[in-house]
C-alpha cells in the first residue's frame, strides 16, 4: 500500500491549494517543500501584503490577461475557481483587505494572514506538511509513485507538481517541475523572466541614470500592447508596474514605446502652451506636467533651443512624438533574480486544463507557475494558483 494518497510537491500557493482540495476529499495527502516554511513567495508578495486576487482574473477575461501558447487552456480552470470563491475564504477568516488600483486586492495586515490560512486549511483537511526537505529521484511505479524525500522514500498514487518557475532563485526557485516533465514525456517551452525590470546599454544608461528614484505615470507599449501605470526610472533600467506589465511581452532586440502624457494630446498641450505661455523654454512648459529632471532630460531630447513661442508648428509635431512616442530600446531585463514569475513552462498540450493532469501519465499533475500560463500583474498569478491547484485536488 502506498504511504499517502497524494504526494504534493511544493508549499506554496498552487500546492497548498491542491493539498487542501484533494485532503476535504478524504485523501491522504503529504505536502512537501525544500524551504523551511510554507509559502514563502506569498510572504513575501504585494510588498508583504500579499496581492492574493484581482476582481478581473476571470476566464471572460483571460485570454487577452494570461498569456500562454495556448491561450485557452487557462479558461477552464478559471472559470470553476473564481476570484470570488478565494474572496469569500478570505472573508470567512476575517482577513480585512483592500482594492487598491485596477481590481488587485491586497491584505490590510501581513501577508502571513494568508500564510497561516492555508497552512492551516491544509491541516483541517488531515494533510501532512514537510517542510525543509528536498526532494530527489522520482519513479514511477505500479501503484503511483515513489518519491525520495529528504533521506527517506515516500509512495503516493498520485503526484502533484507545484514547485513553481525559475524566479527568485534566493528563495530556493529551481527548475525541478521542468525535469519532472522531460522525465515523463512532457514538452517545455522556452522560458524567460517576466514581470521584470528592463536593462539598457551604457551609452541609454548614462542619459537615464540621473532620472533614478523619478516615477511617471506613462502608457508603455510594445507593438498592439499598451498599459498605463507608474513608470519608475532606476540605476540600472526602467521599472514601475508599467515596465512590468509590457516585460512579459518584449523580446530581445525589439524597442518600447513612451507616452508621458497619457489621456492627453501632446500636441495640442504644447500649442496651447505656445499660445500662452510664448516666453517659455519647452522644458519649463514640460514641467508643469512631468517631474522636474524627467521634463529637463526629455527637453534635451527635443533639442528645440529658444522659447516655446518661436517654434513653428513643425517643431511642435516633433517634439509632440517625442513626448508621446519616446523610443526606447531595453537590451534586457534583470533576469530571474527580480523577476516576479517565469514566461512559458510545462507545455499544455500534454495537460488536461479541467484537471491539470499530464495526458500519457495517469495520477500525475502540474499546477501554477510551472506550467505554460502567465498572468498579467496584480494578483493574476496568484488567481491562476488557486484555480490550478483548486482542479487538480478535485481528483488527484
Amino acid at each position: 500500500m502506498p504511504d499517502f494518497d497524494v504526494i504534493v510537491l511544493g508549499a506554496g500557493a498552487a500546492g497548498m491549494m491542491a493539498g487542501i482540495e484533494a485532503g476535504k476529499r478524504g485523501r491522504k495527502v503529504l505536502v512537501v517543500d525544500h524551504a523551511r516554511d510554507p509559502g514563502e513567495k506569498i510572504r513575501i508578495s504585494g510588498g508583504g501584503r500579499c496581492n492574493f486576487t484581482n476582481v478581473n482574473a476571470t476566464h471572460t477575461l483571460g485570454r487577452e490577461r494570461f498569456l500562454s501558447s495556448n491561450p485557452r487552456f487557462a479558461l477552464s480552470a478559471l472559470s470553476r475557481y473564481t476570484p470570488d470563491m478565494f474572496i469569500a475564504r478570505v472573508k470567512k477568516q476575517g482577513i480585512a483587505y483592500h482594492e487598491k488600483t485596477l481590481g488587485q486586492l491586497f491584505c490590510d495586515g501581513p501577508a502571513t494572514q494568508i500564510v497561516s490560512m492555508l497552512t492551516n486549511d491544509l491541516r483541517a483537511a488531515g494533510a501532512a506538511i514537510w517542510t525543509g526537505r528536498e526532494v530527489g529521484s522520482i519513479e514511477k511505479t505500479a501503484d503511483g509513485f515513489d518519491v525520495m524525500v529528504g533521506d527517506g522514500r515516500v509512495t503516493a498514487t498520485s503526484l502533484v507538481v507545484a514547485t513553481g518557475g525559475k524566479s527568485i532563485p534566493k528563495m530556493g526557485a529551481t527548475g525541478l517541475a521542468y525535469q519532472i516533465a522531460r522525465q515523463f514525456g512532457l514538452e517545455v517551452t522556452d522560458t524567460r523572466p517576466a514581470l521584470v525590470p528592463l536593462t539598457f546599454e551604457p551609452g541609454a544608461l548614462e542619459q537615464l541614470k540621473p532620472l533614478a528614484g523619478v516615477s511617471t505615470n506613462a502608457v508603455v507599449g510594445h507593438g498592439k500592447t499598451q498599459f498605463e501605470e507608474a513608470l519608475l526610472f532606476t540605476h540600472r533600467g526602467l521599472s514601475g508596474p508599467a515596465i512590468l506589465q509590457i516585460s512579459s511581452y518584449w523580446r530581445d532586440g525589439d524597442a518600447i514605446s513612451v507616452n508621458l502624457l497619457p489621456g492627453a494630446d501632446a500636441l495640442e498641450f504644447l500649442r496651447a502652451a505656445r499660445k500662452a505661455t510664448p516666453k517659455l523654454h519647452i522644458q519649463t512648459v514640460l514641467s508643469d506636467k512631468l517631474p522636474r529632471r524627467l521634463a529637463q532630460l526629455v527637453g534635451e531630447l527635443i533639442n528645440q533651443p529658444g522659447m516655446i513661442g518661436d517654434l513653428s508648428d513643425k517643431k511642435l509635431m516633433a517634439a509632440a512624438e517625442q513626448v508621446s512616442r519616446w523610443r526606447l530600446k531595453p537590451v534586457g531585463s534583470e533576469g530571474y533574480r527580480t523577476a516576479e514569475v517565469t514566461l512559458g513552462g510545462i507545455d499544455t498540450t500534454g495537460l488536461d486544463a479541467k484537471t491539470m493532469v499530464a495526458r500519457q501519465v495517469p495520477g500525475l499533475f502540474f499546477v501554477g507557475e510551472a506550467v505554460d500560463v502567465t498572468g498579467w500583474l496584480g494578483g493574476y498569478n496568484f488567481q491562476w494558483a488557486w484555480a490550478s491547484g483548486w482542479a487538480a485536488g478535485q481528483v488527484a
